[in-house]
């Protein structure tokens, strides 16, 4: 792992982009972090059992989208708001016509605000559909999948080096500078205590060994018939 002002950058297979994600999500827990922006974050970084130019572009191009307006959160939809704008319209005259002038105001008002909310969500929609079709057709063949919320900054690059050898550069960083230090230091922990298999990520344990070359850790019965 590089670390610099920009972030903590990792090269190399998926697997070591998976593991890095987890490496920064398990620091940022430790440090106590949770809440909303925390959550898009562990929803976002990539999963082993994903692909970059499929789940993690969706994922991006759902993150980077317009969020949903106040009619949308209430579940309405545009021409459900209008209609309700013309009922309060209508109630407004009827005030008018009882001489209730402040009656006939609050409705009037509240027609507006009907009218106003529908016009919000039919423009926000329309910007989505745009949106997406522009960054999966367009933004993702010129820039990084990247993703960004006021706790972290992150993106992911693909790269081909030397006879069609595929690797990737995953760079995130913390957006507030004494949790970065705080990350930091929890990840030079990790890199001296938490070996690859304390990682998040489901492995088969049989797989790596063959794979890699190396032992699998020792699990409780191995331990017990070792010392038996």
């Amino acid at each position: 792992m590089e670390e610099s002002v920009s972030g903590f950058k990792v090269r190399g297979t998926w697997g070591d982009v998976v593991e890095h994600g987890e490496r920064i999500t398990r620091a940022l827990r430790d440090a106590g972090v949770d809440g909303e922006a925390f959550e898009e974050w562990d929803e976002w970084r990539p999963k082993s059992h994903e692909r970059l130019g499929e789940d993690v572009s969706k994922k991006t191009a759902a993150q980077a989208s317009v969020a949903e307006g106040e009619g949308e959160k209430a579940g309405k939809a545009p021409d459900e708001d209008l209609q309700t704008a013309g009922e309060r319209l209508s109630e407004s005259y009827e005030h008018v016509e009882e001489g209730d002038s402040d009656g006939a105001v609050e409705r009037w008002s509240e027609s507006l605000g009907y009218v106003a909310r529908a016009a919000d969500s039919a423009g926000r929609r329309a910007l989505r559909r745009v949106e997406n079709t522009v960054y999966q057709r367009v933004m993702t063949q010129l820039a990084p999948y990247y993703f960004d919320n006021e706790l972290v900054s992150a993106n992911i690059q693909k790269s081909t080096r030397g006879e069609g050898e595929v690797s990737f550069i995953f760079e995130v960083n913390i957006n507030d500078d004494d949790l970065k230090s705080e990350v930091s230091d929890r990840l030079g922990e990790f890199d001296d205590e938490v070996t690859r298999w304390h990682v998040d990520t489901e492995k088969q344990t049989e797989v790596v060994e063959a794979a890699e070359g190396v032992e699998p850790p020792a699990s409780e019965d191995r331990s017990r018939s070792t010392t038996n």
